[in-house]
């Protein structure tokens, strides 16, 4: 649509700014407000989601300068590593434990839609086109619609009056618009004559997302005895390709947006083989 001017250009960064502002918020309100905690081993899902996430974060700015990717590529590098398509783990949570799957996901999204907005914030502020000040950080977490959008649910989560039932409906539909929009967004960004140039920050990023991350994750699972369905739902949604997110955050942030909308791409393409053979191996892993 965007190569044949089919909506003008000016469309694009509207649907961008719709996409983070009100549609992505919706949808992580709705998803941690009707989230169902109780009977689930909240204390270690959060202990092994939150620390393999910030493992190997840390390990990536570690290693920054060696692997020569300079600032807003590097934000590129992070986000293809940590985040994930919400979506998709749900979908997938669904098919492998029914409604016990719903809850794991709800959860696991709870806690790691936050560990992983503020590590990538706190990516951009430091590497970002426009780095920020510690007091601009601060501003800028704060201010996080993706942020604010958890804690607002969680607030409603745990006061137990949920989303008012005359606007729910409302929030769940704006929710659901944001993959398709986002992945619009994502697909007139990209350009296939940069995939060549972006090629070494892309496999960096796949590697550490589809094999470093969940190795970590099983690793920590093994180590403090969690198994059955909680391990299976954390292998897999660390291993999941990265949300169309990215690419609006990157937009927003000053980071690649470039990169990112190719990373999130082949990672979703990657994906289609990449994701039964990880099910095959969750099967085996947790029995």
């Amino acid at each position: 649509m965007r190569a044949r001017k089919f909506l003008t250009s000016e469309f694009w960064p509207q649907a961008e700014k719709l996409c983070y502002y009100v549609l992505l918020p919706a949808l992580f309100v709705h998803g941690t407000a009707n989230a169902e905690p109780s009977h689930l081993p909240i204390g270690a899902m959060a202990a092994v989601l939150a620390g393999s996430v910030v493992l190997t974060a840390t390990a990536l700015v570690l290693v920054q300068r060696r692997i020569g990717f300079n600032g807003p590529a590097f934000t590129s590098v992070v986000q293809g590593s940590i985040r994930f398509n919400n979506y998709l783990g749900l979908s997938v949570a669904v098919v492998l434990y029914g409604e016990h799957g719903v809850a794991l996901a709800a959860v696991t999204n709870a806690i790691l839609v936050p560990v992983v907005n503020v590590l990538c914030t706190i990516a951009f502020a430091r590497y970002g086109s426009k780095p920020l000040s510690i007091t601009g950080t601060l501003r800028s977490l704060g201010t996080n619609p993706l942020i604010l959008a958890c804690a607002a649910g969680l607030v409603l989560n745990l006061s137990g009056s949920g989303l008012p039932a005359g606007i729910q409906d409302l929030v769940r539909a704006l929710g659901s618009a944001s993959l398709p929009v986002g992945l619009l967004c994502v697909g007139a960004a990209l350009k296939i004559s940069s995939l060549g140039r972006n090629l070494p920050p892309i496999a960096y990023a796949s590697a550490v997302k589809f094999l470093v991350l969940p190795g970590i994750a099983a690793a920590a699972c093994v180590l403090i005895g969690l198994a059955g369905p909680p391990a299976g739902i954390i292998v897999l949604f660390l291993a999941l390709p990265t949300a169309s997110s990215a690419y609006v955050m990157a937009q927003a942030l000053g980071g690649d947006s470039t990169l990112m909308a190719s990373t999130v791409t082949l990672q979703t393409i990657a994906g289609v083989l990449y994701l039964p053979c990880l099910l095959f191996l969750i099967a085996s892993f947790t029995g």
